[in-house]
């Protein structure tokens, strides 16, 4: 049965491939952005579209009425820089979550499926799984968690199902990629392509796993209508390939055919070294299969972006806290 699909951060890298998704399936979507971390044009052209702000929660009542699923995929997905703009970054993912969820339960929407992040488990051993306590290190782990427990609170009070999905270190093609401050693949391939070298914090022994954008498509969509995964937190993306940030330098030159001369610089603060989930829960409830390698999703971004054109950064957040701790990358714009 058909459905209409709303779905906030539409013009951002995941909310857009979502949009994508359900389009194909032949559902009806809608969705709004603010375009803070987004591309217009990465919006579908079947798409409803409003450039709204979610914390605006007026505009958000009158946009979901009529909507039986709302994916809540827009933040400013910023952990590293949320230890230098808390408040930025922190309205733009606790507050904008409760007004739309406010505006989805008033309109009786069916479900609510929230994107949170690998941040809530902060210094857990690794891998992390569902049912570890949260450990959030820093503002943007603390806001995506107090998101959860609202969600949790306001669902079970009101009748509303929900399902939270814990996306991590995503990567494909239209993933913003002139920020300094956050998408660590794409920032190293809009340098390398400009001739520049990559910039790492740290030692570059800190290890991660990077999903492929479509990877994460074929459970998200599952979460929107599968009974059994109602009230669930499901940790998406994949438990192989557990890298370096190194080692994914290495890769990108690699591709590219270039020689990596890394620039390092201090650690950032709150960074949690060792950061990757399990995905046993996503194969058993929803049939999790990783279908990319590393190599073949970094591909696929150096060929959009080769496409597209590499860009300047810009600096599209002012620094709320400047002192000896704020990145030198950031207060200098070394990038």
């Amino acid at each position: 049965m058909k459905k209409k699909i709303f779905i906030t951060g539409i013009a951002g890298f995941l909310g857009s491939h979502l949009a994508d998704r359900m389009l194909q399936q032949g559902h009806a979507v809608a969705g709004c952005d603010s375009l803070i971390g987004g591309y217009l044009d990465n919006v579908p052209a079947d798409v409803e579209f409003y450039q709204y702000d979610c914390n605006y929660h007026n505009s958000m009542l009158k946009i979901t009425r009529g909507v039986d699923i709302v994916y809540h995929c827009a933040a400013t997905a910023y952990e590293g820089l949320s230890v230098f703009s808390p408040y930025i970054v922190t309205k733009n993912i606790f507050q904008n979550t409760v007004s739309v969820l406010s505006a989805a339960i008033a309109n009786g929407v069916k479900r609510f499926v929230f994107t949170s992040s690998m941040a809530r488990y902060g210094q857990n051993n690794v891998p992390f799984t569902e049912d570890m306590p949260p450990k959030p290190q820093d503002p943007y782990g603390i806001a995506k968690y107090a998101s959860e427990i609202i969600i949790k609170n306001l669902c079970t009070t009101h009748g509303m199902e929900y399902v939270i999905s814990v996306p991590h270190n995503i990567i494909g093609p239209r993933q913003k990629y002139d920020d300094p401050y956050r998408n660590v693949a794409a920032i190293m391939i809009n340098l390398m392509l400009q001739g520049k070298q990559p910039i790492i914090y740290g030692d570059g022994t800190q290890k991660r796993c990077f999903s492929f954008v479509q990877d994460c498509l074929q459970c998200l969509e599952k979460l929107a209508f599968q009974e059994d995964v109602v009230g669930e937190l499901i940790n998406i993306g994949p438990d192989e390939e557990f890298v370096t940030i190194n080692q994914l330098a290495e890769t990108i030159a690699e591709l590219l055919n270039v020689e990596l001369k890394s620039r390092f610089f201090p650690d950032r603060p709150q960074e949690v070294k060792l950061a990757t989930c399990s995905a046993d829960k996503a194969r058993k409830l929803i049939g999790y299969k990783t279908q990319y390698t590393l190599k073949q999703g970094l591909q696929e971004m150096i060929d959009w972006i080769k496409q597209r054109g590499t860009k300047p950064f810009k600096y599209h957040f002012d620094l709320e806290i400047i002192n000896r701790k704020t990145p030198r990358t950031w207060k200098e714009k070394l990038f």
